[in-house]
């Protein structure tokens, strides 16, 4: 709290009291009564659900009494109240088991940071300049139906659009059920770092469209192929507790562990061996791999199933895989791969894992059925010390959508842009938004800001405004995710079925209202199929429903009654299966497609013109560019760099001496389709050949803390996708580097290396 804002709270009672009660006019913050009863300076500890990534890990939210500034009946004033003061991993959740990282940790600062959207608001100026004036709840949600209405009607040719970040649990189904009332409506998910190419492989490979679960804590073995699995991909937290029971809690064993990346991170940092591979060779790697294993005869080919059949030439022993044709393609000496191979086939139980870069290529579906198949041939899938899939909870309709059939389910932002783009009659009229800011995390040449633009009606109902959200024509605030009804269920980390709930961990502080139930609202005043497929009078009331059938599933819950049941599952932050109840789930059907040969990834830019493979990375701090506006992600130093407060380009010394380039050194980066400037970081752990940047910084509108710093290295990327799935291929653009001056450089500890340049030339 600043100075200048405790003597206005200490004056509420005291002097300034005083000097009303003289006949001078004061301006005093009102003192509301409290909402609550709290004993002061006593803690209580309550459940929630961090959403700061897509992990989906339990908490246990630390509430104690203290002054906050509100919004009560549209004034602002103070109220004693339960606060929240610090998130705490909860102990008891299958996922996270207690632990929470320092994203996790800095989610208070969703909830107070000064920048949230604290009242309705409704533009006023040109589209995207910002300029908003404040209404009310009734005004807003009118000018919603206004424009909802119309879509609703019978007959309708028009179209809404749903734009979102990830969902998962009862908000994808609300979400789905809402859209349900328009016979045109696309629900369109978007995230920059989305892992749809490993879903698709997984549903090729063993029938479950679904992120895998790794029971490293009994591997011997471990490869990971790109994926950063202790800092930022999939659950970081739960692959964290896990790695550490193999390293060091089993008496007489310490599994092996090999990474395989193009610039190391906080995995690769920890790896007792890390390889560079050329990027998009990945693939190619694994399969070498198993051919030293099938040529040996450590295994069949028949060993792998179906995985194995994905990939063609695999019943004949991989031949065109020789060590020395895949070192050729690698960089990855032959000697190298066989020495992996064998001891990848005597270690075992032994993994594989891929993730990021290596699926953000045009091939990235190949490279994804190639380690599947060697994970196969291992012997490890869905046994322990391999690769297992969290089971599904038992809920009716779980997984399937909801949405009409006449819609565009699951269009993709891209898609989405160019559809609006087309001129095709049938276009969006209207689109609501949430939790999603594709105009900062696409590439400029998808034109999503030029195509969001051209749509007449925009409401967001998110927290803060961002890129994206300044485009809107109304904002409808929500909640915090501490200050709401939350639920979820978790894809990977766990081997036990898993449904989150967590109720509101405190009350409101300001004017808004939880998305859920303001679609609730929506949907009851437009009556119709719109109220039919919601008819819960609250989101807590749909989410009592939701989860009324598994009370007679077995479970670590044992209730007397359903609203036993319920309370039982709110005082723990969940349910989840009873160890060892969880029955594997039966494979669906995979598709007829023809086995995969390789094809070699494709880079935007020509070598000669743009020499150096570009990777964008996602940071521990800012992910994929949301958490930007929180200052402690801010002055956390990134964990390799030591980097804080702006974003740098990260190059090789040996690189940087021939370049004669320092470290400092203001550098511009090109491709064919833009260029971006940030400060040299001199680091020995990429590879010649590749320039690397940390995603998240470069915004233009997202809050005092993040705009206006650093720079986006999204926008020059190409506009490629992955071949087969649509997703974009993220680091399958090329750059040239060139030095522009003198940069700004903000490290807590001179960065990775120290080296002089006289040093380097040595």
């Amino acid at each position: 709290m600043k100075r200048r804002t405790f003597l206005k709270l200490s004056t509420v009672g005291g002097a300034g009291a005083a000097l009303a009660g003289c006949g001078e006019q004061t301006n005093q913050l009102i003192r509301f009564i409290p909402d609550e009863t709290l004993v002061p300076g006593v803690a209580t500890w309550r459940p929630g659900i961090c959403t700061l990534c897509p992990a989906g890990c339990g908490l246990q939210v630390r509430i104690m009494e203290g002054d906050a500034e509100v919004i009560r009946n549209g004034q602002a004033g103070v109220v004693k109240m339960g606060l929240a003061k610090k998130l705490e991993g909860n102990p008891q959740h299958p996922v996270n088991h207690g632990t929470l990282c320092a994203r996790g940790q800095a989610g208070l600062q969703v909830t107070f940071n000064p920048d949230r959207v604290r009242h309705p608001l409704k533009r006023v100026g040109p589209r995207g300049s910002g300029k908003f004036a404040e209404i009310s709840w009734d005004e807003a949600l009118q000018e919603l139906l206004t424009h909802l209405s119309p879509l609703a009607s019978p007959g309708s040719a028009h179209s809404m659009a749903f734009l979102a970040g990830p969902l998962r649990g009862q908000r994808r189904v609300l979400i789905e059920r809402f859209l349900s009332a328009f016979g045109a409506a696309q629900f369109v998910p978007f995230e920059l770092f989305d892992d749809s190419v490993l879903r698709a492989a997984n549903q090729l490979s063993f029938g479950r469209d679904q992120l895998p679960t790794f029971d490293l804590a009994e591997s011997n073995f471990v490869m990971s192929f790109g994926a950063d699995f202790l800092g930022t991909w999939n659950s970081p937290m739960a692959q964290s507790v896990a790695y550490g029971i193999m390293r060091r809690n089993r008496p007489g064993a310490r599994g092996k562990f090999v990474q395989v990346e193009s610039r190391m991170s906080q995995t690769g940092a920890n790896a007792d061996e890390w390889i560079p591979a050329h990027p998009g060779t990945e693939g190619q790697l694994a399969l070498g791999i198993a051919h030293i294993i099938l040529s040996e005869h450590h295994r069949s080919p028949e060993a792998a199933g179906a995985a194995g059949s994905r990939i063609e030439g695999w019943h004949n022993g991989l031949p065109e895989y020789s060590p020395e044709a895949v070192a050729w393609k690698t960089g990855v000496p032959p000697q190298t791969i066989m020495r992996l191979a064998r001891e990848m086939a005597v270690q075992t139980p032994a993994v594989a894992i891929v993730g990021g870069a290596p699926l953000a290529q045009t091939n990235g579906l190949f490279t994804a059925l190639a380690i599947n198949a060697l994970n196969a041939l291992l012997g490890g899938v869905g046994k322990p010390g391999g690769l297992q899939f969290t089971p599904r909870p038992p809920l009716p309709g779980h997984g399937s959508s909801e949405t009409n059939s006449k819609g565009l389910t699951g269009t993709s932002v891209r898609s989405l842009a160019q559809h609006i783009l087309s001129g095709q009659a049938r276009t969006v009229e209207s689109l609501l938004l949430y939790e999603a800011n594709p105009v900062f995390a696409t590439p400029a040449t998808w034109h999503v800001k030029e195509a969001l633009e051209s749509v007449p009606f925009i409401a967001s109902l998110g927290h803060f405004i961002d890129e994206t959200s300044v485009l809107a024509d109304l904002i409808l605030p929500d909640h915090s995710y501490l200050e709401s009804w939350m639920d979820d269920v978790p894809e990977s980390g766990t081997t036990a079925a898993v449904v989150s709930v967590a109720p509101p961990a405190m009350h409101p502080l300001h004017n808004t209202r939880a998305m859920p139930d303001v679609l609730l609202d929506v949907a009851h005043r437009l009556g119709g199929r719109a109220s039919q497929a919601l008819p819960w009078k609250s989101y807590e009331e749909m989410l009592q429903a939701a989860l009324a059938p598994l009370a007679h599933s077995p479970s670590s819950i044992t209730a007397s009654s359903p609203d036993d049941f319920w309370t039982k599952v709110k005082d723990q932050g969940g349910w989840w299966s009873a160890k060892g109840s969880a029955a594997p789930e039966r494979e669906s059907a995979a598709h007829a497609v023809p086995a995969l040969k390789n094809e070699e990834a494709q880079f935007d830019g020509p070598a000669p013109g743009y020499p150096f493979y570009f990777l964008p990375y996602a940071s521990q701090q800012f992910f994929d560019g949301r958490h930007a506006n929180l200052p402690w992600m801010q002055e956390l130093p990134e964990v390799l760099s030591t980097g804080m407060w702006g974003t740098w380009v990260e190059i090789n010394p040996q690189t940087a001496a021939t370049l004669k380039i320092e470290q400092g050194d203001l550098l511009e980066v090109a491709s064919r389709h833009g260029s971006v400037r940030a400060p040299a970081l001199l680091s020995p752990g990429i590879a010649p050949d590749v320039v690397a940047m940390p995603v998240g910084q470069g915004h233009v509108e997202y809050g005092r803390y993040a705009s206006g710093r650093g720079a986006n290295p999204i926008k020059i990327l190409a506009p490629d996708v992955e071949r087969t799935t649509g997703s974009l291929a993220w680091a399958g653009t090329r750059v040239s580097v060139a030095k522009a001056g003198t940069g700004e450089l903000i490290l807590l500890s001179g960065g990775p290396t120290k080296w002089s340049q006289e040093r380097v030339r040595r």
